[in-house]
């Protein structure tokens, strides 16, 4: 029953805007209103949740699984376990904050479960004028061009550093917020950040300064 609930909601909500009209005063109510309602039994006000975070719990999950028909299904699963278990929400955390934690582990159980943990071979160390030039270069990219180096980089990451990163520069968490998330300490996380922050500028520099040479990274 809730699995066949949530696929209409997914179909409403990918396939268009037919009913849209009849959305438009939920469009404005707070997570907590619609929670709420869900709770009294109104489906439409779980509908307009899954319209505010599918698109964020999609991309938690891409980045992690790398995978388009796993995110999927992953982002599926996690809006039926948030279904499943609203009634626990309490309300400490932020919604999006429980739902991204919700999707975090799904997508980590789907790792673990095809046994598929991606290693990254060791990055040569970027310089602070190489650091500087990549910050220029992406500068100087009309944003969309900029975005598309960016999440090319990102699907390289680990997937747990993937997750982070998301979290922390495009969702723009805090290190608490994402500990809240993710179990991990917050030292923890300060340290994969800045270890994921070298990777990805090492990638885009490998993207956008093919003039340095993998060697020396001297430039040519």
């Amino acid at each position: 029953m809730v699995t066949t609930l949530f696929v209409i909601f997914l179909k409403f909500d990918v396939t268009g805007q037919r009913k849209a009209t009849s959305y438009l005063k939920m469009q404005n109510d707070t997570d907590q209103y619609l929670i709420q309602q869900t709770l009294a039994g109104d489906s439409r006000a779980y509908g307009e949740l899954v319209r505010r975070y599918q698109d964020l719990v999609y991309t938690v999950a891409i980045r992690m699984l790398k995978v388009k028909e796993e995110a999927e299904e992953v982002a599926q699963d996690s809006f039926i376990k948030a279904y499943e278990a609203l009634e626990s929400y309490r309300g400490e955390s932020k919604f999006s904050s429980w739902l991204y934690s919700i999707a975090y582990r799904k997508a980590l159980d789907r790792i673990r479960k095809n046994k598929r943990s991606q290693t990254m071979e060791l990055l040569e160390e970027i310089t602070p004028n190489q650091a500087a030039d990549v910050e220029h270069a992406l500068a100087a990219l009309e944003a969309a061009e900029r975005k598309q180096y960016i999440q090319r980089c990102i699907a390289a990451l680990p997937e747990q550093e993937a997750a982070l990163v998301t979290f922390y520069y495009f969702e723009e968490l805090s290190v608490k917020e994402i500990a809240a998330i993710t179990d991990l300490s917050v030292d923890n996380i300060k340290v994969k950040l800045y270890r994921s922050r070298k990777k990805l500028f090492s990638l885009l520099k490998d993207f956008m300064l093919p003039e340095y040479t993998s060697s020396n990274g001297q430039a040519i």
